[in-house]
C-alpha cells in the first residue's frame, strides 16, 4: 500500500476523526473507502447504462403514463 500526504484544515481533520470514531473506524479507513468509491464511480455508471440499455423495450407499464404522473414528486 502506498502512503500519500494531504493538506486540510485542522478543524476539518479533527471533525472527520470524531465522525470516524463514532462509526467505529479510522480516518484512514474512511478515506480508503471514499477513494475506492471515487475511483470506481465512472465504471459503475457505465455498468448502469449497460443494464438500462438492456432493459429498454423489455419493460411495460401496462398503460400510458401522463405528464403530471411522470413529474409527480
Amino acid at each position: 500500500m502506498k502512503n500519500i500526504t494531504l493538506s486540510a484544515d485542522e478543524r476539518l481533520i479533527e471533525a472527520a476523526r470524531r465522525r470516524a470514531r463514532t462509526e467505529h473506524t479510522t480516518l484512514n479507513e474512511a478515506f480508503r473507502r471514499w477513494l475506492a468509491d471515487y475511483a470506481q464511480a465512472e465504471q459503475r455508471l457505465h455498468r448502469l447504462d449497460e443494464v438500462m440499455a438492456g432493459l429498454k423495450g423489455r419493460l411495460q407499464v401496462g398503460r400510458p403514463i401522463g405528464r403530471d404522473e411522470r413529474n409527480a414528486r
